[in-house]
C-alpha cells in the first residue's frame, strides 16, 4: 500500500523567496506525525499545499496515492482540516455549523444527523449542540472544529496548530479527543505545533523543518539518541543582561551548547553536577545573580535546539488572519 502522504522534492517559491527547498518525507497510514519548526520555517506553506490551497512550484505531493496538484477535488474528499484560525460561524449553533459542512460533501440528511450526533457526543458538545457558537469557550470551539473536520469520515486529518491559544486544561482535552479518534477510526494525522510536549505526547514520528528544509526526522526516542548524552543545566539569572551572560558561558571548555531565553541560560554539559559550581562562579564574576539552578533530562525541546540552534519561544505562537495567514511571506501580503 502507498503511504498516506508522500512528499517528493517539494519546492515552493513566492517571488524571490523560497519557502520550501526540496522537502521529501512520507507518512504511513494510521500514523500520528508531527511537523515542527519556528515561524517562517515552511510548515504552513507545506500544509497549504497538502490542503490544495496553493500549488507547489515543483516536486510532488501525494495523498492516498492521488496527486494533490493534479486532482485537488479528489484529495479534498479524503482529508479533514483544522487550521490555525477558528472558522466556525459564531452566529450559528454547533449543529448548524456541522450540518452546513456536511452538506458540502453531499451527505444525505440521515447520514448527516447520525454522523453529527455521534461526533458531538464524542467531543463532549452534544448538550450544547443547539446553542450559538458565540456562547462557546475557545476550547469548545476547537473541539467543534475537530468534529467538523471529521464529519465526512476522511482518511487523513491535517491539524495546523490545533491548540494554539488554549489553556493547558483545554489543550489536554483536545489531546484525549485526537487520541480517541485515531484509535477508533484508524486515522492518519498530520500535526504542526509549537508545543513540544504536544508532539512528544501524541506522535509516532517527528520531522523538524528549518529554513524550508527537513533537518531531522525520526521517532522522538531516536531523535534524542542522535544528541550526545549530555546534561541540560538551566540557570535563572538577574543583575545583568542574559546576552552578556550567554557570551561568557558558551566559551567555557566544558559547555557544548548554550542558549538564552528571557532571563534563563540553558547549557549542555557532560556532567551537570560537576559543572554547576564553575558555571555559577563564571556568572558571579560578571555581576550576575543566579536565582535558581536545575538539571534536566533531554526533551524534544533539546532535540529542536540541537538541530535548529534555537528554542521555540511561546511568543512566536500567534494567531493569523483567516484570509492571509501564515505561509505567505510578509512582502507578499502578510
Amino acid at each position: 500500500m502507498p503511504p498516506a502522504i508522500e512528499i517528493s522534492s517539494l519546492v515552493k517559491k513566492f517571488g524571490n523567496i523560497t519557502a520550501l527547498k526540496g522537502v521529501s518525507f512520507h507518512i504511513d497510514e494510521g500514523e500520528f506525525f508531527a511537523l515542527l519548526g519556528p515561524n517562517g520555517a515552511g510548515k504552513t506553506t507545506l500544509i497549504r499545499i497538502l490542503t490544495t490551497l496553493i500549488k507547489a512550484t515543483s516536486g510532488q505531493a501525494m495523498i492516498m496515492g492521488i496527486d494533490v496538484g493534479r486532482e485537488p477535488g479528489e484529495v479534498r474528499k479524503m482529508i479533514g482540516v483544522v487550521l490555525q484560525a477558528m472558522t466556525t460561524d459564531l452566529d450559528l449553533t454547533g449543529m448548524e455549523n456541522m450540518d452546513i459542512y456536511a452538506r458540502f460533501y453531499n451527505m444525505t440528511q440521515k447520514e448527516r444527523n447520525n454522523r453529527i450526533n455521534q461526533l458531538l457526543e464524542l467531543v463532549g458538545l452534544r448538550e450544547r449542540a443547539n446553542e450559538l457558537v458565540a456562547t462557546y469557550s475557545g476550547g469548545m470551539r476547537r473541539r467543534l472544529e475537530i468534529a467538523r473536520g471529521l464529519v465526512h469520515k476522511p482518511s487523513i486529518l491535517i491539524l495546523d496548530e490545533p491548540t494554539i491559544g488554549l489553556d493547558p486544561q483545554s489543550r489536554h482535552v483536545v489531546w484525549e479527543i485526537l487520541q480517541r479518534f485515531r484509535s477508533e477510526d484508524k486515522l492518519t494525522i498530520l500535526l504542526t505545533t509549537h508545543y513540544m510536549e504536544e508532539a512528544e505526547t501524541l506522535c509516532n514520528r517527528v520531522a523538524i523543518i528549518d529554513y524550508g528544509k527537513i533537518v531531522a526526522i525520526d521517532t522522538v526516542d531516536q531523535l534524542k539518541r542522535q544528541i550526545p548524552q549530555k546534561d541540560i543545566v538551566e540557570l535563572s539569572i538577574s543583575g545583568i543582561e542574559a546576552g552578556r551572560a550567554l557570551d561568557e558561558t558558551k566559551v567555557l571548555p566544558f559547555v557544548h551548547t548554550a542558549v538564552t531565553t528571557d532571563n534563563m541560560i540553558r547549557v549542555s554539559v557532560d556532567n551537570g553536577a560537576e559543572s554547576i559550581p564553575e558555571l555559577m562562579d563564571t556568572l558571579k564574576k560578571i555581576g550576575a545573580k543566579v536565582t535558581s539552578v536545575t538539571i534536566k533530562q533531554q526533551t524534544l525541546e533539546d532535540v529542536f535546539i540541537h538541530f535548529t540552534g534555537r528554542p521555540i519561544r511561546e511568543e512566536e505562537v500567534k494567531k493569523v488572519s483567516f484570509l492571509i495567514g501564515a505561509g505567505i511571506p510578509q512582502k507578499l501580503g502578510r
